[in-house]
């Protein structure tokens, strides 16, 4: 049987996604497939919240931009040399090299938990479309300290904007990838439109103006915590660490021809989360120099982050667009993620039906606004509950042949449950959480470390647990 016959075979066998085998030679993809992918998921919706909440947390001119600059980099680098490196040796998804070291009912257990998370990140992406297509309903927008809806009006719209994302996200990959596609371009026009018009508004002439939008900095707004240079660099590090040292991308730079595809992240760290995030940052401050915002911060009250309002005064009508369609951008694909982040729990549900599932909590989590209000800490926690996982698979990849453990134990031992991955999650999450809380440590301060006790534990319980196989 000949090579191309072959491939075909194990693509079908595989469903079309080789979610159980490895990538074959003929599917490979170059640079540039992944260049546009990265570009548009990280110009989104997220961008419209992130932006103005550097602003509310008090952040420096040097702070934002030279922060921002280095924590981008080495996100940037963690995927090339990590997740793209271990990608393209092995070419497995994520969820399946998971299953070979892990065992599938730890594996059911992660991905209830991604696929949760996963909801209420898309219920964050849904309000941010929410504060824009309630614009022309004169709707009162949430406050940043609002956790409930705050009206019927807020509760209709986000119910409608989850129940369209949600039908789109059900019609599968190809459906929520054209519809990125189409309007990813659109975002980053956008974005750049908006940064421009916020500059004049504000009277920027030259980098003194530009800098002196954020000075030395300022106290934080009531409710937020001061952002100091390493949180802007560890927090820009991390804001994706389930991407890149959590790993979840194995699924998608398994399709790389080799790990120099992981360079084509810096498209969406220097676009999505250098530009847009400065673009949108600049919009809030035009804002908190207008009467209403003055008068809440008089009243000792943070003003709102409300996308929709913020680019609708800089660009009107494509303002409003961009914002609905960035809240669409990062919600579809996620809700899709997180329906089959469900679907391996419950395989007899078709995909349909589990991407319901999951928009339907996405729209739940939607119509409360602390999760996209609390954008910053919310994304911070996420990546340290999964990262860990991501240690686990590295530490395996490079030091399994020193640490003297079997690769895959899971698989090769024919068990459903590694105790040793889950003790070491578990007492690396635990211990660190607890200091965070106890002593009131930066989230993403203790993920890295969390994240390195976590891989180190993993080698020594598999080097003192793990049976002859």
């Amino acid at each position: 049987m000949g090579q191309y016959n072959i491939e075909e075979e194990v693509e079908i066998a595989a469903g079309g996604e080789f979610e159980r085998e490895r990538v074959p030679q003929s599917k490979l993809k170059g640079w540039k497939s992944f260049l546009g992918m990265y570009a548009g998921e990280h110009a989104a919706g997220t961008e419209f919240m992130i932006g103005p909440l550097f602003l509310t947390a008090g952040v420096s001119a040097f702070d934002l931009i030279v922060g921002l600059l280095i924590g981008n980099l080495l996100a940037v680098l963690s995927w090339r040399f990590l997740t793209a490196k271990i990608a393209v040796d092995n070419r497995f998804t994520l969820y399946y090299q998971l299953e070979k070291i892990c065992g599938k009912k730890l594996v059911t257990a992660y991905n209830l938990a991604n696929g949760i998370l996963f909801c209420f990140l898309a219920g964050s992406m849904i309000t941010v479309s929410a504060t824009a297509v309630g614009i022309p309903f004169d709707m009162e927008m949430p406050k940043l300290t609002d956790t409930m809806p705050n009206g019927m009006t807020w509760v209709i719209i986000v119910i409608i904007i989850g129940a369209v994302i949600s039908l789109i996200a059900s019609k599968g990959y190809d459906t929520v990838s054209k519809a990125a596609n189409y309007m990813s371009p659109i975002i980053v026009l956008a974005f750049i439109a908006c940064g421009i018009v916020a500059m004049n508004q504000l009277g920027v002439k030259g980098f003194d103006d530009f800098w002196n939008i954020w000075g030395e900095g300022s106290d934080p707004f009531p409710g937020q915590i001061k952002y100091t240079f390493w949180h802007v660099v560890i927090w820009s590090w991390f804001a994706n660490a389930a991407m890149h040292i959590g790993m979840s991308d194995l699924s998608v730079f398994r399709f790389a021809k080799n790990p120099n595809a992981g360079w084509t992240t810096a498209a969406g760290m220097y676009v999505g989360h250098y530009m847009a995030w400065i673009a949108a940052a600049l919009l809030y401050a035009v804002y908190l120099k207008s009467p209403e915002a003055q008068a809440f911060l008089s009243n000792g009250e943070a003003p709102p982050v409300a996308p929709g309002p913020l680019a609708n005064n800089a660009i009107g009508m494509l303002g409003i667009i961009a914002v609905v369609l960035a809240g669409w951008t990062t919600a579809n694909p996620t809700i899709y993620r997180a329906g089959l982040a469900f679907q391996a729990i419950i395989p007899r549900v078709s995909t349909f039906w589990v991407t319901i599932i999951a928009g339907t909590v996405a729209t739940v989590a939607g119509l409360f606004p602390a999760f996209a209000m609390k954008l910053l800490g919310f994304v911070a926690l996420y990546g340290f509950i999964l990262a860990p996982f991501g240690a686990v698979i590295v530490f395996e990849h490079f030091f399994y042949k020193k640490a003297g453990i079997v690769k895959n134990y899971a698989e090769k031992a024919n068990i459903s449950f590694n105790a040793s991955v889950f003790w070491a999650w578990a007492i690396s999450f635990g211990l660190f959480y607890f200091i965070s809380v106890k002593y009131d440590v930066f989230l993403s301060f203790v993920t890295l470390p969390a994240w390195l006790l976590c891989g180190v534990l993993f080698l020594l319980l598999s080097k003192r647990f793990q049976r002859n196989t």
